[in-house]
């Protein structure tokens, strides 16, 4: 007879705990649902860190090494909190060819921030995409879920420095 494996207490009495757990419940703690598992965790929490990923691994009965891999595989994870405001320029090639490189140029000069980057005070996340989808608006870019086209440097920092200042 096979005993069923022992689920690891919840890491805190935070709530959000509760909702990760209801997503390995309801997929009957099996492998095969890290990838929903950990976009769980990220929805609840912003982000994928060392409890979170310890949390997984021993609610799936994984080795870590294999939760920590998915989780760096797949760009849409993690492991780092994000910041209050977070912009995304595409750099697919129609925002390329019209000047993606010039909106991340003017960034890292203006913010000192890099793709993958918060600033220090955290109210702003750099990252980029390989296309988010508005070709036609070219060079576009994602500020916190809004898309905004034909950006210029100039225009993209004005309205990141009013949403930093206001933060």
């Amino acid at each position: 007879m096979t005993l069923p494996p022992i689920r690891p207490p919840l890491p805190n009495d935070d709530p959000r705990w509760k909702l990760v757990n209801a997503t390995m419940r309801r997929n009957g703690y099996a492998g095969h649902a890290l990838i929903e598992t950990l976009h769980s965790v990220q929805d609840a929490f912003g982000y994928l860190d060392e409890t979170a990923l310890r949390f997984v691994a021993a609610s799936l009965d994984m080795p870590l090494s294999k939760v920590y891999g998915v989780a760096t595989f797949y760009h849409i994870f993690t492991l780092k909190p994000p910041g209050r405001h977070t912009c995304v320029v595409c750099t697919g090639t129609a925002c390329y060819i019209k000047g993606a490189t010039g909106l991340l140029e003017g960034i890292l000069a203006h913010f000192a921030l890099r793709p993958g980057e918060t600033n220090e005070d955290g109210a702003l996340s750099l990252l980029t995409a390989r296309c988010v989808g508005a070709c036609g608006l070219a060079p576009a870019v994602v500020l916190d879920g809004e898309v905004l086209g034909k950006q210029t440097p100039e225009n993209l920092l004005a309205k990141l420095e009013g949403l930093v200042h206001a933060s």
